[in-house]
């Protein structure tokens, strides 16, 4: 039986991070997931919080393949396509 491809491209990505360096040293007193607000919220024992609203963004990634030999072999690969995000950006 052949060997499936992954559906993922080979692409190397970098790895983005977000600090929050105002959070640094608070102690936490409770993480709320609401998903209905679709939101994580972080509530800090000084009654500050800090939260993340969520929005899926989907990505697609096309390419054009060849597995008639069993192996799977690339032949076209295309720009990745993105959703748009349905949130309003804040400044």
């Amino acid at each position: 039986m052949a060997a499936h491809k992954s559906t993922r491209s080979s692409k190397r990505r970098t790895r983005r991070l977000q600090h929050f360096p105002e959070v640094k040293g608070k102690i936490v007193e409770l993480v709320e997931v609401d998903l209905s607000a679709q939101a994580i919220t972080i509530l800090f024992s000084d009654k500050t919080q800090l939260s993340f609203d969520v929005d899926s963004r989907h990505y697609i990634f096309p390419e054009l393949s060849d597995y008639k030999t069993g192996d799977w072999k690339g032949i076209k690969r295309w720009p990745s396509i993105s959703s748009k995000l349905s949130m309003v950006k804040w400044p």
